[in-house]
């Protein structure tokens, strides 16, 4: 017999956006003294607290910004908003596993774009 769960929904999120839903459980936790940072919660609020670098709000504009190009898709978008590459390599490092390649002035499109924001 296998137990399993079912995926009922599924949302990208940016380091930013995932460091300030978890400083409000963190915070929550503070206010209940019988419960503990579990090791895994602490471990992945250090993580968000280290990788954040832009504010929630300004990492939606920047992956809103990054969708409305014609070859950045969704997942692609959150991964380059979490990262920030600053040069053409670190971007095509994210786009290895890709099926395609970007022309150098697609690529510049997109770090023209995260320039605004890093």
């Amino acid at each position: 017999m296998t137990i399993f769960k079912e995926i009922v929904d599924e949302e990208y999120l940016t380091v930013s956006e995932t460091k300030e839903l978890l400083a409000d459980i963190e915070t929550e936790r503070a206010m209940d003294e019988d419960r503990e940072l579990r090791y895994e919660l602490a471990r992945a609020i250090e993580h968000a607290n280290r990788f954040a670098v832009l504010e929630p709000e300004e990492s939606r504009e920047l992956v809103a910004e990054l969708q409305e190009l014609e070859y950045v898709d969704e997942p692609t978008a959150y991964k380059i908003t979490d990262l920030l590459p600053r040069n053409r390599d670190e971007l095509r490092s994210v786009y290895a596993q890709q099926r395609y390649s970007l022309s150098g002035d697609e690529l510049d499109e997109i770090l023209d774009v995260v320039a605004k924001y890093a």
